[in-house]
């Protein structure tokens, strides 16, 4: 039995992955800015699920977490890093207040909790760290480079601290998951109030996509609730999981894209070094 921290399980792949977390006979401390929003959970089976209010840019929430943890279950084995919301905006159209909310939740967010349950993971020689991230890192679509953005800082940071904990017996595993049939596109959908009307045929298009996508996309939270289980239980947690096949199948393209233009500029890249006499 490992004790799971899952942050922003009001909704979503959140609240699907506490659902699975329990069923499996985990430990589980639920999180939500607003803990009546996953008490159910804890309802349900008391002696293993905690509900804790958690705004994961509250500094104070954090630690007060992470003790509740410590002095419920003794200490937190895998941290999951999912609390977050959607932004739609065109780079111009771009609020700097509301891009330095995202980021405060989604990039300063997780280095917050990250921070606050290694101290004790290091201290056991063990642990398990789930970023979740999300397939725009790669397809970077017009109108959510913001949320693109926040979420690449998020690998960029993954990535080194894999290195940094593996000989500490810690895992690092950034998952990017495809469309899910959650509410990221209805209810967790923020959007830029400034509109300029000469993106309206390409930001603008991302802005009122919400219309047709939300509650038709093919992804199954459940399923990706137990996946995220199988990845973090298995002997070489991987450092990197995509989610869904429309995840697998846009990774690929652009993977293939990407090594098609570096082949097309591969003598113009390597024509910088000096000239050798």
């Amino acid at each position: 039995m490992a004790t799971w921290l899952i942050t922003g399980c009001s909704t979503g792949l959140g609240r699907a992955l506490a659902e699975a977390v329990i069923g499996a006979g985990h430990n589980a401390v639920v999180t939500a800015r607003d803990a009546a929003r996953v008490a159910d959970l804890a309802d349900t089976t008391p002696d293993r699920v905690l509900a804790v209010a958690l705004d994961v840019t509250d500094a104070d929430q954090v630690a007060s977490a992470v003790q509740q943890a410590q002095e419920r279950f003794g200490g937190v084995d895998v941290l999951v890093n999912n609390a977050g919301y959607g932004y739609r905006a065109a780079v111009e159209e771009g609020g700097d207040a509301d891009v330095r909310a995202l980021f405060e939740t989604h990039f300063f967010g997780t280095v917050a909790m990250i921070k606050a349950v290694l101290p004790g993971m290091r201290a056991r020689r063990s642990g398990a760290i789930v970023n979740i991230s999300s397939i725009g890192v790669q397809l970077t679509p017009v109108g959510s480079g913001y949320y693109a953005a926040a979420k690449a800082a998020i690998e960029g940071v993954s990535g080194a601290l894999r290195g940094e904990l593996a000989p500490l017996g810690i895992s690092v595993t950034t998952v990017e998951p495809g469309a899910f049939r959650t509410d990221f596109a209805g209810r967790s959908l923020t959007q830029s109030a400034t509109v300029i009307d000469d993106y309206a045929a390409t930001a603008g298009q991302r802005r009122i996509e919400n219309d047709t996508m939300d509650g038709n996309q093919a992804g199954d939270p459940a399923k990706a609730g137990a996946a995220i289980i199988t990845a973090v239980e298995s002997s070489e947690p991987p450092a990197f999981l995509l989610l869904g096949p429309d995840a697998l199948a846009a990774y690929r393209y652009i993977a293939d894209t990407r090594a098609n233009e570096i082949a097309q500029w591969e003598n113009l890249s390597a024509s910088t070094n000096f000239d050798m006499p």
